[in-house]
């Protein structure tokens, strides 16, 4: 395996989409706006476990 190869880690994948998430929410105009947003999208990712075993089935992770 690659020294660094994040298209085969599912956990850049949740990164990832948690950045996407976190971006297109409201600008955080402090650390603990933000901290809110980042739990939120974690929140909501979380409830889909569709969604979180996706990360597993891509191409290149199985």
């Amino acid at each position: 395996m690659p020294s660094y190869s994040p298209e085969l880690n599912p956990d850049e994948l949740l990164n990832a989409d948690l950045k996407q998430r976190v971006t297109k929410a409201a600008p955080a105009r402090n650390k603990i706006a933000l901290t809110r947003t980042a739990i939120s999208a974690l929140h909501s990712i979380q409830k889909q476990p569709d969604r979180v075993e996706h990360y597993f089935g891509q191409k290149d992770v199985s």
